[in-house]
């Protein structure tokens, strides 16, 4: 008799059970209750997949519950907010498809999911295959924000080593956080939504310690592409046009080795600008930035804008030589740290006001 309720008890927990996983409000990744800013694909079961750092998701949810179902190629983390506030650091990694809980136990009213990806490409391709929401949830979309800057660049901008406390330390994926990089923290001050096509180590011409002078897979050929390192697709720049385009593109061109001609830099450099131009226009402002690592950068820029001239939407940033200190301001590898971005953040941003007409505004930069 024991054995039989036993059975009958294990029936209906297993029934009760079921029951509880289809009340949850399951939605593909590619509802149009979803914002994403970046360049994305979606897959034929409504996935949604992407490798460039910075890429991310908002929507507003009910409910008090919501996860998502996903899966990586490799690993990529992500940072998760809420309601405008930081509130965990997720790892997403391997190719089966996993839950990964983002918040529980809020009340029932809306709140706002950022969900964004903080590590670049070289290490992983993310897939959103649906989102998980509590009993009687259901997603809002999150209007995108009046302003939007493109950023092309690479370790500095993908925040290399930007959560790491040394300038001697190696380089770990979990202390690469590109919100903490100059890019996020100048969208952040201007309230803009932004985009990054980065990747560490790659130059226009020529990639860092590469043994010839015009290297393979450089940014010139990964700036058409949807994705950064997940096959070659070609991106059709239609998923926004920005009302700032940043280029942060050189020091790897001039890392140790050999290096590309002056010459061979500065037409890699204005095939670029050429290739924006077409995708959004004449007008769009273009800032080339002097990076604060110098070095011949600072020599082979202004001769883009010398050869541009014409360009009057074509400008060029101050220098920053020096503003970033080994002792106080380097993570991993001697790139910046947070507080290094912050200064660099804070050279630009005054620049951007100029150019753009944005008002800078009393708040801190962070």
């Amino acid at each position: 008799m024991k054995k039989l309720s036993l059975l009958i008890y294990l029936f209906w927990a297993t029934i009760l059970s079921a029951n509880v996983a289809e009340a949850k409000v399951i939605t593909k990744a590619s509802s149009n209750d979803v914002t994403y800013m970046g360049r994305t694909q979606i897959g034929a079961d409504g996935s949604v997949s992407y490798d460039w750092v910075g890429v991310y998701l908002q929507t507003d949810f009910s409910g008090g519950d919501i996860a998502i179902l996903a899966s990586d190629a490799g690993t990529s983390y992500h940072n998760v907010f809420i309601d405008g506030k930081w509130m965990q650091k997720i790892k997403i990694s391997g190719k089966n498809t996993q839950i990964i809980h983002l918040a529980k136990g809020l009340s029932k009213g809306f709140h706002r999911l950022k969900l964004q990806k903080c590590t670049e490409g070289e290490f992983g391709c993310t897939t959103i295959h649906q989102f998980i929401l509590a009993t009687g949830g259901r997603l809002k979309a999150v209007p995108h924000q009046s302003r939007m800057i493109e950023i092309y660049g690479d370790s500095y901008t993908c925040g290399y080593g930007s959560e790491s406390p040394k300038a001697d330390d190696p380089f770990k994926l979990e202390t690469e956080n590109c919100n903490k990089a100059y890019g996020c923290i100048i969208a952040r001050y201007f309230d803009a939504d932004y985009a990054l096509i980065a990747h560490s180590g790659r130059g226009i011409m020529h990639n860092w310690g590469d043994s010839v002078r015009l290297s393979a897979s450089t940014m010139s050929d990964r700036i058409g592409q949807v994705f950064d390192n997940h096959g070659s697709a070609a991106y059709d720049f239609k998923s926004y046009k920005p009302d700032l385009v940043m280029i942060n593109l050189g020091t790897n061109d001039f890392s140790p080795k050999v290096t590309p001609t002056d010459e061979e830099y500065v037409n890699g450099y204005i095939n670029i600008i050429n290739r924006i131009r077409k995708a959004y226009g004449a007008t769009v402002p273009i800032l080339c930035i002097l990076p604060h690592s110098g070095g011949h950068t600072m020599e082979c820029v202004p001769q883009v804008i010398k050869k541009m001239n014409a360009d009057k939407y074509l400008f060029i940033s101050n220098p920053m030589e020096n503003i970033v200190t080994e002792k106080y301001d380097m993570g991993a590898s001697y790139h910046p740290n947070y507080a290094g971005h912050c200064k660099i953040a804070m050279t630009l941003i005054p620049r951007i006001s100029a150019i753009t007409g944005w008002k800078l505004e009393n708040k801190v930069v962070k």
